[in-house]
């Protein structure tokens, strides 16, 4: 069973699009600090707008928020950032509503604490080298959603 773990539901990456009290609270009271990243050498950032979009993308792909892959959302720009391994993120050139960071560009992210509305890891990663996301599935994910969503409007 999809987004099963023994029986339990576990989770989508979806419900993480809502911002609740709770984590509202949580970054008022955290002494959270971000700072700029640069992309291109440690991973390559796929940034997809609006958030929910590429949420729902990564849910087709059936890997649990929690599992290391490192998932950033600017919950004040609608956009999530996607860690690819450096040098890959160009294969998702071109798709609409993607832009891709790599050499030369920067994305801000917690350091410490929960973050910010603006820097929100929703699925943190991995200590030392983190698990990144297959491009190639990536992008073949935010094309089936694409499609699900066009095919859906006209029906």
């Amino acid at each position: 069973m999809p987004n099963s773990d023994h029986g339990k539901r576990r989770a989508t990456w979806a419900s993480k699009a809502t911002v609740d009290d709770q984590t509202r609270q949580r970054w008022l009271r955290s002494s959270s600090t971000t700072n700029w990243v640069h992309c291109g050498t440690r991973w390559d950032a796929v940034a997809v707008h609006p958030l929910e979009r590429g949420l729902e993308a990564l849910d087709l792909l059936d890997i649990a928020a929690g599992e290391g892959y490192p998932v950033l959302a600017d919950h004040l720009s609608s956009r999530l950032y996607v860690m690819v391994p450096a040098g890959t993120g160009a294969a998702a050139d071109g798709l609409p509503g993607v832009r891709v960071l790599s050499n030369g560009h920067q994305v801000l992210v917690p350091l410490s604490g929960h973050g910010s509305a603006a820097a929100d890891w929703i699925s943190e990663p991995l200590p030392g080298a983190p698990r990144l996301w297959d491009v190639e599935q990536l992008v073949g994910a935010l094309r089936e959603r694409d499609t699900a969503d066009r095919q859906a409007v006209t029906s």
